[in-house]
C-alpha cells in the first residue's frame, strides 16, 4: 500500500504553536521590554485555544514575564538559539497515513545571511528532550534548505510559493526549479506547486517569503496584500503578482476567490522602510491572531479576515516592535497540528 503523505493546512486542528523567545542574547537586546510584551501577547492568546511551546535561554525568567497562566496549556524547553524566527527554523509537519511526522530541513540564515547555527539545530534539540508524542518521528530532510514561511499549503494537494526565495542562490544552488518542484512533492504530498513570479516587500530579508504576500484561508480562497498607491514602490511587483493570482485555478479548474488585504501604512526605521505586512497572520484552533500596526489599516484587514474565515474570532496584537526586526506575528510562530505534541 502507498502511503497516502499530507501536509495539513494552517486552519486543521492544532495541538501546539512554537514561539521562540526573545532574550539579551539576540538582535532584541534594545528593544527587549517591548519585544518580551509582544511575545507574551501572543502567548497568552494562543493558550486560549491550544498549547505553547515555548523554546528559550531561561525558563524561569519567561515564567515570570508571562505572569499568570495556565501550566497545562504551557510547554519549556530551554535550547540554546541564534534568533527567535521560529516559522523558518522550526519544524513542518506533515501527516503520514494520519501519523504526524515533523520534518527537520536545513536553515541556513535566509541564503546564509546570518548566522543561524543554533536555531538550525532546535528541532532536533526537541525531539531529544522529549517534546513531542508517541509514535511522532523526526524526519532529517537536510541538506535540503527551506523556510516555513515559504511555502503554503491548503492541506488538499496544493503548495503555493514564491521563485524569487526558493530559486535564491543562497538556499539550494545546486538544484534548479524542476528538481525543487519535485522534492516540495515528494515531502509534503502535493500535486502541483503554484510559482508567484512577482510580488516582494522592501525591508525584507527573506526573498520574498509568500507569508509576507499570499495565504490561503481555504482551498478555494486566497488572501493578499494589494497595493493601491501607484507612487509606492511596490505598486508594480504587487500589481503583476495579483495577476497572476488572478490567472491560477483551483485542483478543479476554478478561480480562486481572491480577498485583498491592504497595505500596511509605511514603517521606516533609520530611513528604511520595514516589511510591514497584515498577510502575516496565524490561523489557530477557533480563531486568527493578526498583526497590527497602530495604522488605518488595521481595521480593514480585520474585516477582510473576518470574511476569509467565518466563525473564527480574529484578534488583532501590536506587532510594531516584531517589524523593527524585520518579521511579524506569523514569522514568530510555528504551529504543529492535533497528535503531534
Amino acid at each position: 500500500m502507498t502511503d497516502r503523505i499530507v501536509l495539513p493546512a494552517e486552519w486543521h486542528p492544532q495541538s501546539a504553536v512554537q514561539l521562540t523567545w526573545p532574550h539579551a542574547g539576540t538582535d532584541w537586546r534594545p528593544v527587549l521590554g517591548e519585544a518580551v510584551a509582544c511575545f507574551a501577547a501572543i502567548a497568552r492568546e494562543v493558550m486560549k485555544r491550544a498549547k505553547v511551546l515555548i523554546v528559550c535561554a531561561d525558563a524561569e525568567e519567561v515564567h515570570a514575564q508571562l505572569g499568570a497562566f495556565d501550566g497545562r496549556r504551557a510547554i519549556f524547553r530551554e535550547v540554546r538559539t541564534d534568533d527567535t524566527w521560529a516559522r523558518d527554523h522550526g519544524g513542518i509537519t506533515r501527516l503520514r497515513n494520519g501519523v504526524p511526522e515533523v520534518c527537520d530541513f536545513v536553515f541556513n540564515g535566509w541564503g546564509a545571511k546570518f548566522a543561524a547555527g543554533y536555531d538550525n539545530a532546535v528541532t532536533e534539540e526537541l525531539f531529544r528532550t522529549g517534546t513531542f508524542a508517541p509514535g511522532v518521528k523526526r524526519c532529517d530532510m537536510s541538506p535540503f534548505v527551506l523556510e516555513g514561511g515559504s511555502i503554503e499549503s491548503d492541506g488538499e494537494g496544493t503548495l503555493l510559493t514564491t521563485a524569487r526565495c526558493l530559486l535564491s542562490p543562497g538556499r539550494n544552488p545546486r538544484l534548479d526549479r524542476v528538481q525543487i518542484e519535485d522534492a516540495l512533492k515528494a515531502f509534503s504530498g502535493a500535486g502541483r506547486v503554484l510559482w508567484l513570479e512577482h510580488g516582494g516587500l522592501e525591508g525584507d530579508d527573506t526573498d520574498g517569503h509568500v507569508d509576507t504576500l499570499a495565504r490561503f484561508c481555504d482551498a478555494e480562497t486566497i488572501a493578499y496584500v494589494r497595493c493601491t498607491d501607484r507612487t509606492d514602490a511596490h505598486f508594480d511587483g504587487l500589481r503583476a503578482m495579483e495577476d497572476e493570482l488572478r490567472a491560477f485555478r483551483t485542483a478543479d479548474g476554478r478561480p480562486y476567490r481572491l480577498l485583498p488585504l491592504p497595505m500596511a501604512g509605511p514603517v521606516f526605521s533609520g530611513g528604511e522602510r520595514l516589511p510591514a505586512t497584515y498577510a502575516n497572520f496565524l490561523p489557530v484552533n477557533g480563531a486568527v491572531l493578526m498583526p497590527c500596526y497602530g495604522g488605518a489599516g488595521d481595521g480593514e484587514a480585520r474585516r477582510v479576515l473576518q470574511v476569509a474565515f467565518p466563525g473564527r474570532e480574529v484578534v488583532g496584537i501590536d506587532c510594531r516592535v516584531l517589524i523593527r526586526q524585520h518579521g511579524s506575528l506569523h514569522c514568530v510562530t510555528m504551529q504543529y497540528p492535533a497528535g503531534t505534541v
